[in-house]
């Protein structure tokens, strides 16, 4: 999953609009509170219509999709795939999301593959991964391989691709659903075809699907002017609520949602918007409540490097990006935890992410992690926890912007549905 950055990062009603408010002007935050009074008419009315469609069958018993948490036993994965990876041209978007010190690679490199003997070790790094994960008793499927430096033209803007190897950024499982995010980057807008192979036969198993509104990703989304100069730049842009992304239509990754049961947490980022976020709080209600909490981040983008929940009531808070709203997790009695500083070296090249990879660690279930084989430190804590490592080295396919998390994307966990949070 992308992790990028510069250093990389309610309820329904009133209590959403608490969650909200603090980031946003007093006129968007009363638009919220009336979208949640239409959203709960809107639901009143669908459980109505429900009642009448005779059209309507239950989901199959052997349906192969269904996941509520990040911890439940695991029983199949997608992993994704470096191959034919490339460079996404240096458009606003990717500016907005990098390393200032790696622009000058984005503007020599953008549309081109990823330097070739690193892309190869990170194929053979993920190809392991998959072997060790079936070894533990779990389904491993792929996406397709897909030539990404073919250039592509919409009636807005051109392009070229970028790679199929974060799942978890496109594709968001809910219970027995599958839903493919937007995205917000022009270079991964056809990214879901790699997919849709995959996507096929879990709905003909069973499975729900669904597309959320594609954006036109226009100029109009994205701020052209965003100005980013330094650390301090995207600090006081980020406090101030103000991201590359634009209301101008709905847009968002996957990987800024992180699964609880019923309580499914997002934030606000480069690439989402809260037009997209209240599209999937209407999309997910009423068995659903999305929160929306904040971070101490110059550059959010994706959840999971900053706030990861590893079990009921477990979570890993990013101690250099601490979250805003931490005390609603601890009075409700949840253990919040600071992982250790990560172990990865300076000289290590991450494109597209910060060391804070060494969180961003995949649960086989609440006693077992797989975890960096590098990251000595993180394993020890996980040890006392009284869970268990499962080491795998993916230094290399880090630097494409993901961890364990990133790479993988959950399809059948053995749980039911529950709330952990109230």
């Amino acid at each position: 999953m992308l992790r990028v950055r510069c250093l990389r990062g309610g309820s329904r009603g009133a209590e959403a609009a608490h969650y909200i408010g603090s980031g946003l002007r007093g006129a968007f935050t009363g638009w919220v509170q009336r979208t949640y009074q239409s959203t709960q008419a809107a639901a009143a009315s669908q459980n109505t219509c429900a009642a009448e469609d005779k059209a309507t069958s239950p989901v199959p018993k052997d349906c192969l999709v269904c996941s509520y948490n990040e911890w439940d036993p695991l029983e199949e994965v997608i992993v994704g795939r470096a191959e034919n990876a490339c460079v996404p041209p240096f458009s606003v978007e990717v500016k907005a999301n990098t390393y200032e010190k790696y622009w000058g690679f984005y503007q020599k490199f953008g549309g081109q593959s990823f330097p070739k003997d690193h892309l190869k070790k990170a194929i053979a790094e993920i190809e392991e991964m998959c072997n060790i994960l079936k070894g533990e008793g779990v389904i491993v499927k792929r996406p397709d391989p897909i030539d990404w430096s073919v250039k592509y033209k919409t009636p807005d803007f051109e392009s070229t691709g970028m790679y199929a190897a974060m799942p978890r950024d496109i594709l968001l499982v809910v219970g027995n659903e599958i839903i493919e995010a937007p995205m917000a980057w022009r270079a991964r807008f056809f990214e879901y075809r790699a997919y849709r192979r995959l996507i096929k036969d879990y709905f003909n198993s069973g499975a729900k699907w669904t597309t959320a509104p594609k954006p036109t990703m226009a100029d109009e989304l994205y701020d052209q002017n965003y100005p980013i100069h330094s650390v301090e730049d995207r600090h006081k842009l980020a406090a101030q609520g103000k991201f590359v992304t634009t209301e101008f239509e709905p847009c968002f990754d996957a990987a800024d949602f992180i699964r609880a049961g019923r309580d499914i947490f997002v934030q606000r980022s480069q690439v989402t918007n809260y037009m997209g976020i209240e599209w999937m709080r209407r999309h997910l209600a009423p068995d659903y409540r999305v929160h929306v909490i904040s971070f101490k981040d110059p550059n959010p983008m994706h959840i999971d490097a900053t706030f990861n929940i590893i079990g009921p009531g477990l979570v890993l808070s990013n101690p250099d990006r601490p979250c805003h709203q931490i005390e609603l997790f601890r009075k409700a009695g949840w253990t919040v935890i600071r992982p250790p500083v990560p172990l990865i070296p300076d000289d290590h090249p991450l494109w597209m992410s910060s060391k804070w990879l060494s969180m961003n660690v995949l649960m086989l279930d609440e006693k077992r992690v797989m975890v960096d084989a590098n990251e000595t430190s993180i394993q020890k804590m996980f040890e006392k926890l009284g869970i268990s490592t499962i080491k795998v080295n993916i230094r290399h396919a880090n630097s494409l912007g993901g961890g364990f998390h990133c790479w993988t994307c959950d399809v059948r966990r053995r749980g039911t549905l529950q709330s952990y949070f109230h």
